[in-house]
């Protein structure tokens, strides 16, 4: 991967304000009340309203809440805020439809609270909406126009119990002036031109030690994230919010964990394919410019280069299994699920970490089968152990709850350090893939197991 006739600048921000960010630092600044004046009986005038979206990792990118910042804080005095007292409407396109209020409840900042018991003073009034909505997605191939798409109705007063009004109901309706994702909005957005003039946009996490402190010392790994097919596109977006893939690894109890960059490019339209199976993260183009752009991004930040791993699911994983046998001393481990690849090159790689998983009926890249007749993951796992990997082999069902999930995880990876194995491959049960089949990949990101497996590997130097 140093072979590059000629080195392309990454089009990188140091650091990235969220819009989040920005709303609360704005209102924190305006919360106390001038000098003399009385406090105000209610919250007064709404002053801006916020969508709150969140990336899922079987039903893609979801509106999940409204935020409406008041002039003053809202007080209910130890009262509810019923839900029915407020009616919200999706207008995406020509077509509108109403959402449903679950949860209505005062908070401090512009986010969305699980404890049953929310409803802190603030300026914010949280309407949180039911995820499973008809009218709930946020996009389709591409992101939907959301800015000024929600529309809010106070269709009841809102009162705390001794009676006095803290939101009186009326005939306006306020639309939303922003769209906070989180997590999704600490990506940088860039792009990337390689040395024939091929360019990938890309969507980059920069920990946020990293961010404080440019300068220092400390180097830390880089996950490269591959996306499916499904997610080639010209929006530098859904390669983020189709799935979680890229967002698991950003998310703040992650980087805790372990902080890392978060490399997630994007194959352009109109979509590469020079033949059969040289699709997506094999076309040649692609794979030339993902080299670079990872070459060049270890150079120029400060990347471990004995940790370098790779992430990928179904045309993603298929990427991984081209890409590790050309690169066989590059990565330092990779997950891959759902995916294909060939056979004859196994005896490449069987030295590299990896963990595989697919469902054993899916329809889409068949465990088998694969496709554009190169085989499926089953397949190139019987091929590395014929080549020489030690393979730890575990089946179970893909909707279990997610402790037993970790549980079953954790045996299979104590199992395979007892027997000295780097190479795991989950498969599972027919007919317990949520959504559908091919989405094996739901759980496989979430588990703190699997991540803390990847995190501990490291290329021999």
């Amino acid at each position: 991967m140093r072979d590059i006739t000629r080195r392309t600048a990454l089009t990188m921000a140091a650091g990235t304000v969220t819009a989040s960010t920005v709303i609360n630092a704005a209102a924190a600044a305006a919360d106390a009340p001038a000098p003399g004046r009385p406090a105000p009986s209610g919250a007064g005038p709404a002053l801006r309203t916020a969508l709150i979206t969140r990336v899922t990792p079987r039903n893609n990118w979801r509106v999940t809440a409204v935020a409406i910042r008041y002039a003053h804080p809202l007080h209910m005095r130890g009262g509810v805020i019923p839900p029915s007292a407020f009616q919200v409407t999706a207008d995406l396109g020509r077509q509108s439809t109403a959402r449903t209020v679950t949860r209505a409840y005062p908070s401090t900042a512009v986010r969305t609270d699980d404890l049953p018991d929310a409803g802190r003073p603030g300026r914010y009034l949280i309407l949180e909406l039911d995820p499973d909505d008809t009218g709930a997605q946020a996009s389709g191939a591409d992101p939907l126009p959301l800015h000024r798409a929600y529309a809010v109705r106070q269709v009841a007063d809102v009162r705390t119990p001794g009676g006095d009004l803290v939101l009186p109901a009326g005939p306006l309706t306020i639309r939303n002036d922003d769209v906070i994702t989180p997590v999704v909005d600490d990506f940088t957005a860039g792009s990337f031109t390689d040395s024939t003039g091929f360019e990938l946009a890309f969507r980059l996490y920069q920990p946020e030690g990293f961010v404080r402190s440019p300068g220092a010392a400390t180097r830390y790994p880089l996950v490269v994230t591959l996306h499916g097919g499904g997610e080639v596109a010209d929006n530098n977006m859904t390669q983020l919010t189709a799935n979680r893939v890229a967002v698991t690894f950003a998310k703040p109890e992650r980087q805790r964990r372990h902080p890392a960059f978060v490399l997630a490019p994007q194959i352009p339209l109109p979509r590469p394919m020079d033949g059969p199976d040289n699709t997506d993260w094999t076309d040649p183009k692609v794979r030339a410019a993902l080299v670079e752009l990872i070459d060049t991004f270890t150079t120029q930040r400060p990347v471990d280069a004995r940790r370098l791993y790779l992430v990928g699911l179904s045309s993603g994983a298929r990427g991984i299994f081209n890409l590790l046998p050309s690169h066989p001393h590059t990565f330092a481990a990779a997950l891959a699920t759902a995916g294909w690849g060939d056979a004859s090159t196994m005896d490449r790689i069987t030295h590299i970490p990896i963990w595989a998983d697919h469902s054993i009926d899916d329809p889409v890249v068949p465990y088998r089968e694969g496709r554009f007749g190169k085989p499926g993951t089953w397949t190139l796992m019987n091929a590395l152990e014929r080549a020489g990997a030690q393979i730890t082999r575990g089946e179970w069902a893909n909707d279990l709850p997610e402790p037993e999930f970790e549980a079953r995880s954790r045996a299979l990876l104590n199992r395979a350090r007892r027997a000295g194995s780097h190479v795991l491959f989950t498969s599972y049960t027919t007919g317990t893939t949520p959504v559908s089949p091919h989405f094996a990949w739901a759980q496989t990101y979430e588990n703190d197991v699997v991540i803390d497996w990847l995190f501990d590997q490291s290329r021999e130097p």
